[in-house]
């Protein structure tokens, strides 16, 4: 199975840029193609927050016109740029998202079981799931402890060492450190939010971070470091299932290289 992830897309309204200075839409429209054009289609994609850049209907409007040119099954999570309700109503035909409350929901109908935790909390960019958000995901990971999981969240529950990003980390992450680490087949923890691909070893699995389809956040490390972004090369990430191999996840930058030249 191979599963494709595309995160912070930012998208504004029509014929508006991000932040003034950046065509997210068309960038977002660009890494649908992206996906299209692989040598191997994704079987899935997975959107990992910030779908959308204000919370905006009008701008959940232009994400759905753009959405509607990906030929392949999608799924969604909210970031902290989104809002929950406008979300809810965006994609109020996707059936798999609750009704009411925080958007988390499990797809067990592939080979790798997708379970999907809403970390934001309305109002706030830090990152956080409440006691009754954990209870259902320990409920959720305990009814199968064999299948191969994916676990999706907007917040990387981690420390990154970039001050800006993480003034509004994922806080207080041992009681869902606790729950992960409980059982032995979260193979990988999907991400998106740092619009950098980061690793970490974590409560028994690993971590994984996405690019953003926009803009890159400047790899900064200094404590007192202002807050900065790059229009960088925009990627998306690639999940490899394989039942004899597990698996494996590649970087696939999105937009036109030199090459391909005759030897590997």
């Amino acid at each position: 199975m191979l599963i494709a992830q595309i995160s912070d897309p930012h998208v504004r309204p029509a014929g508006q840029l991000y932040q003034g200075v950046v065509d997210s839409n068309r960038m977002f429209e660009e890494a649908i193609a992206h996906l299209h054009a692989l040598d191997r289609r994704p079987d899935l994609v997975l959107l990992t927050g910030d779908l959308v850049d204000e919370g905006r209907s009008e701008e959940y409007a232009e994400a759905r016109r753009l959405l509607a040119k990906l030929s392949i099954p999608y799924l969604v999570i909210p970031g902290n740029h989104d809002h929950r309700e406008n979300f809810r109503t965006a994609f109020a035909d996707h059936a798999y998202l609750p009704a009411t409350g925080a958007l988390h929901y499990c797809i067990d109908t592939h080979p790798v079981r997708i379970v999907a935790l809403d970390s934001c909390i309305p109002g706030l960019h830090h990152g956080h799931v409440d006691a009754e958000g954990l209870a259902w995901l320990q409920r959720t990971i305990e009814a199968d402890r064999e299948k191969p999981t994916l676990l999706m969240l907007h917040h990387p529950p981690f420390t990154s060492g970039i001050p800006y990003m993480d003034s509004y980390r994922y806080i207080d992450t041992a009681p869902l450190e606790a729950i992960v680490r409980s059982v032995g087949n979260i193979e990988l923890v999907l991400c998106g939010h740092v619009h950098r691909t980061m690793l970490k070893r974590w409560a028994g699995t690993v971590v994984c971070s996405c690019p953003s389809s926009t803009t890159e956040i400047a790899l900064q490390l200094a404590p007192d470091a202002a807050p900065a972004s790059y229009l960088g090369r925009p990627g998306c990430m690639l999940h490899l299932w394989d039942e004899a191999q597990g698996m494996v996840s590649h970087v696939s930058y999105i937009g036109k290289m030199d090459g391909p030249y005759p030897f590997a």
